[in-house]
Parts: structure tokens; C-alpha cells; sequence
């Protein structure tokens, strides 16, 4: 999905529009072609195509002896968490929530839907709208809720395709034939995704989202992990700047701060690329640059207090 107009020369952006366009495709696409969903009809996962039932068959389990029982689970299910959990960790403590800024579906919509709100009134929240004087016309807000509610409907219906065989699911909702707890399901989710992604799409992500709470937390462990770094030095430069970092950042944060300030950056770059536009014709370049993080400069999520420092007078 594309949340704004991305300018031809932006390579960067452009990269990163094609990585979650990608992935946007993959995450609507992966129940249809079996590429991985849970049958609940048939209680296990489907992995590319094949059942994936970690080879635990309860007539095979029922006639095993414990210890060939506990063998298939250590193989099948906690050797794959033991790998995966520490990559992903290892991922987000070098890059931050990269997955979020490049990859994540929702992230997707919180930018487009940024941008039509921006279109509408201005600014890229209702709640900051509402602010600064509400602007736009009824049929565009209509038109507003009315993406969104598609988008939500479309979100639910991959939601339960990933866990009812899709081709059915798809045949008996066009037909009219759809049960009566996959038709609540719809309902209820199709309605808690349009308010999501009406009133707290980026809220969502940065209380609501566990998996962005732990990348987060694993990239402020790491002083010199990749980070937006400002040119302090030439901020001089912005002196004719209409903040257009902050305003270009889809999570409303103050992008030229301290780590600590911008503890739920997508690491999207939008800020990165909004203050190379600005400083296009300075010889110098952008003031915003994606790069490790000096820990004597940059403030992690706890302070330390360094005792070391103080006055033997301040001390115990």
C-alpha cells in the first residue's frame, strides 16, 4: 500500500514502498495459495502447502513411548522457537522496529490512511485535525471512512482465512451461504479494524502493538543500534525549516530528539527523506542521517547514573 506519493528520485523510499507492497500482497495472499494458515477444520497448520501437525498423530502419540513423544516436540516445536525468537530479538536490536517501518501490513495502512486524513483536513490524525480547526467536506470524510472500512473488511476476511479454508470461506461469502459464527466474526472485526485505522491507527502501534513494544525494547538495549541521528552542529539549518521531519513521521514523534524520545520509531526513514527534500540545493546535505548510534551521546531507555562523575561530597 502506498501512503503517499513517493518522489522518483527517493530510492530509499521507493525500496521501502516495494518491501510493504510486497509483503501487504504476501499477508492478504498466503491462505489462498496454502502458503501458511491453521485449518481449524482439520486442527493443524498448513505450511506451504503440506500439514504441518509436528508429527504429533494421536494414534502415533497414543502407542509411542514418552520419550519418542517428548523427541517430536523438542524437534518440531521448541528447537524452531529457540532459533526464531533469538533471531528476531537479534533483528530488532540491531535495526530497531524495522520490521514494523518496511514489512508490517498495519503500518501500511497508517501511512495511507495518514495521507488521505492530510488531504482532508491538513494533518495526518483526526485528533491533531480537530486542533487546528476541522477542514474538509462531508463527502470527503465519507469517502475517508469508507476506504477504511473496505480496508478493515479486507483485513478481517484474511484474518479468517488464515484460520478457515479460504476457497470455501470466499465461495459461500459471495453466494450468500456464509455460517452464522464466520458472519459475526466479519462483523465484529470488520468494525474494530474501521475504528482502528479511523481514530487510533498509530496510537495502536505504539501501546496497542506487543510485537512493536518488544522490537523496541530490544533496540534500546543497544546503544549503537541504527538510529535517526541529527547533525546537532549544523542545526542552524533549520532555522528556515517548517519541521518537516516531524511532520513527515507517521508516528508523530519528535524525530531530531534524544533514542529515548523515540522509542517507538518505525525506523521507516520518512523523516530521513523529508529533510533531504528540504536540504536538496545545501551543499552540506540533510541535518537526519540513519546510522549506529554513539552510546556517550545517545540516551537508552533507562538512565544510568554515573556516580563516577559526581563530587565525593554528592555521593551515598
Amino acid at each position: 500500500m502506498q501512503a503517499q506519493a513517493v518522489n522518483p528520485k527517493d530510492t530509499l523510499q521507493r525500496n521501502r514502498l516495494i518491501t510493504r507492497a510486497s509483503f501487504f500482497a504476501l499477508f492478504l495472499l498466503a491462505p489462498v495459495l496454502n502458503l501458511f494458515r491453521y485449518d481449524l477444520t482439520e486442527t493443524h497448520f498448513i505450511l506451504f502447502g503440506f500439514p504441518l501437525s509436528f508429527n504429533l498423530n494421536l494414534d502415533w502419540v497414543a502407542r509411542s513411548a514418552p520419550a519418542d513423544v517428548a523427541g517430536q516436540i523438542l524437534f518440531w516445536f521448541i528447537l524452531p522457537i529457540l532459533v526464531l525468537v533469538p533471531l528476531v530479538l537479534w533483528i530488532a536490536w540491531k535495526w530497531g522496529r524495522i520490521y514494523c517501518g518496511w514489512l508490517c501490513p498495519h503500518f501500511s495502512v497508517v501511512e495511507t490512511v495518514n495521507h488521505l486524513m492530510t488531504r482532508i483536513t491538513g494533518r495526518p490524525t483526526l485528533w491533531e485535525a480537530l486542533k487546528k480547526g476541522r477542514r474538509g467536506k462531508v463527502i470527503h470524510w465519507a469517502g475517508l471512512t469508507l476506504v477504511c472500512g473496505l480496508i478493515g473488511f479486507s483485513w478481517a476476511l484474511a484474518m479468517l482465512s488464515y484460520l478457515l479454508p479460504p476457497i470455501p470461506l470466499y465461495t459461500d461469502l459471495v453466494t450468500g451461504n456464509l455460517a452464522f459464527y464466520p458472519s459475526v466474526f466479519l462483523a465484529v472485526a470488520s468494525t474494530v479494524f474501521t475504528l482502528d485505522f479511523l481514530f487510533a491507527r498509530h496510537l495502536f502501534c505504539k501501546y496497542g502493538c506487543a510485537f512493536g513494544v518488544v522490537q523496541s525494547i530490544a533496540w534500546m538495549t543497544n546503544g549503537r543500534g541504527r538510529m535517526v541521528t541529527f547533525d546537532t552542529a549544523r542545526a542552524a539549518a533549520c532555522r528556515d525549516c517548517t519541521k518537516a521531519c516531524d511532520e513527515a513521521c507517521p508516528m508523530r514523534l519528535p524525530t531530531r530528539s534524544h533514542k529515548r524520545a523515540k522509542f517507538t520509531c518505525t525506523q521507516c526513514l520518512q523523516c530521513v527523506s523529508a529533510c533531504r527534500e528540504v536540504q536538496k540545493d545545501n551543499p552540506e546535505g540533510s541535518l537526519l542521517h540513519w546510522e549506529p548510534g554513539e552510546p556517550n551521546r545517545q540516551t537508552v531507555l533507562i538512565p544510568v547514573h554515573q556516580l563516577d562523575n559526581e563530587p565525593a561530597g554528592r555521593r551515598g
